[in-house]
């Protein structure tokens, strides 16, 4: 008589012999290859949580939805010489800043290109590691737009993952904070320029686990992330002192504990030191190409107002722009949105001190003191995308108060669509 053994137990698995001592197949290699994706891929997926896949289809949503604003404005746009043919959907992405990005990626910051006008070059405003990534990606991807696209799609994807993860910190896993503050941050008036080819999205995808390294302790790795973060903006200086306070805040609580000594507790302070690295860099690249050591700031007061002014003058000549009729109306309605997005930020400010955090608060207030002591603000919506406080914030205030996330849906959100017009159909978006 012979036994028939159950299916799963006749094929076995994989390298476990059958009853006849011959070796079970390996489902993997049944069709002559592994499973879809890669180790790298497996190994990433591997890491996601159901909260981290629930905010990128929700990324990946919005993403559908920016591309579809982009594209009906190339057709609310003619291309030029007809007004029966729209403008193609990639230039809609190839606006204002976007071309000094590609000019450093393709030529250098100071190789003459074809249309250039000396006295208005001021490429070296802009910090090399958006340009260095351009040309690293343009290597594989010849369009130099869809890398730049290509470059914050990824970005925008770590981002969101890296500010849900921070805003889960300390919650139950299903509290719903994670998913919230990368909505609110998706939905965001100035959204467009992450998924545009800006220093946005990259910025963050560096910042943000920074300040997840920094939350668990890792400095090493919060110095290495802050030091690529600072090789893309001015800003990453800014976050490396939040994580020094969040250091100097941690050595404190270690010493009221008994703790090892204060020297030893102070060790990795050094560590904060390293995103200053990129910064002193280029200063010295600039400084031995050009003689000057402040070329990049006096480029950005050249191109940009960003002299020094004091707040209230900063303040008082942006008011006059936005309402003053001394601007073209497009031009007024962004220095309006100026003002409201620098009201927020000194709103954000207050509210981190008076629950003394501490190191959000020195992240804020540089970022303002950066932006409020020029000529007048210019390009604070598009900072507002990087005070992560804002958005864990809002999204831990909307889950005790369900009014506050009808009054963004009903009223913020809405300002998305608008902007990622305006910005699409070549008009300046702050």
């Amino acid at each position: 008589m012979t036994t028939t053994l159950p299916a799963t137990e006749t094929q076995g698995t994989p390298g476990t012999p059958r009853a006849d001592g011959t070796p079970a197949p390996d489902p993997a290699s049944a069709t002559g290859s592994a499973p879809p994706g890669g180790p790298l891929l497996r190994r990433i997926t591997s890491r996601l949580t159901p909260t981290d896949l629930r905010v990128l289809r929700l990324y990946l949503f919005t993403r559908l939805g920016l591309w579809l604003v982009a594209y009906a404005s190339a057709w609310l746009t003619p291309a030029a010489g007809s007004d029966k043919t729209p403008a193609t959907w990639l230039s809609r992405w190839e606006q204002w800043d976007w071309v000094h990005y590609q000019h450093i990626a393709q030529y250098g910051y100071f190789d003459p290109f074809p249309g250039l006008d000396p006295p208005h070059d001021n490429r070296v405003a802009f910090f090399p590691g958006f340009p260095l990534a351009l040309r690293a990606v343009h290597t594989v991807v010849p369009n130099w737009t869809v890398a730049g696209l290509l470059i914050s799609l990824v970005s925008g994807a770590v981002a969101v993952v890296a500010l849900a993860r921070i805003a889960g910190l300390g919650r139950p896993a299903d509290d719903g904070s994670g998913p919230r503050a990368a909505t609110l941050l998706l939905f965001s008036p100035a959204a467009v320029f992450l998924a545009a080819g800006y220093t946005e999205a990259l910025f963050l995808a560096f910042a943000l686990p920074a300040w997840l390294a920094a939350k668990h302790r890792n400095w090493p790795l919060a110095a290495l992330l802050g030091a690529a973060a600072t090789t893309v903006r001015i800003s990453g200086l800014f976050l490396a002192a939040a994580i020094a306070v969040e250091l100097l805040i941690v050595v404190r609580a270690q010493g009221r504990a008994g703790g090892p000594s204060l020297p030893r507790r102070l060790r990795p302070l050094g560590w904060c030191l390293l995103p200053a690295v990129p910064a002193a860099a280029y200063t010295g690249y600039l400084r031995v190409r050009t003689g000057d050591w402040m070329a990049w700031k006096h480029a950005e007061e050249r191109g940009w107002y960003r002299d020094f002014h004091s707040p209230a003058e900063a303040f008082r000549n942006t008011w006059k722009n936005a309402f003053g009729h001394l601007q073209s109306t497009g031009y007024a309605v962004e220095f309006q949105l100026e003002l409201a997005a620098m009201a927020v930020g000194v709103a954000l400010l207050a509210v981190l001190l008076v629950r003394r955090r501490w190191p959000e608060a020195v992240f804020v207030a540089l970022n303002l003191w950066a932006l409020g002591t020029s000529y007048w603000y210019l390009s604070v919506p598009r900072a507002t995308l990087l005070w992560w406080p804002l958005w864990t914030g809002l999204a831990h205030w909307s889950l005790r108060r369900r009014w506050v996330k009808e009054a963004y849906a009903g009223v913020v959100a809405p300002l998305t669509v608008v902007l990622a017009v305006t910005f699409t159909s070549g008009r300046w978006t702050g």
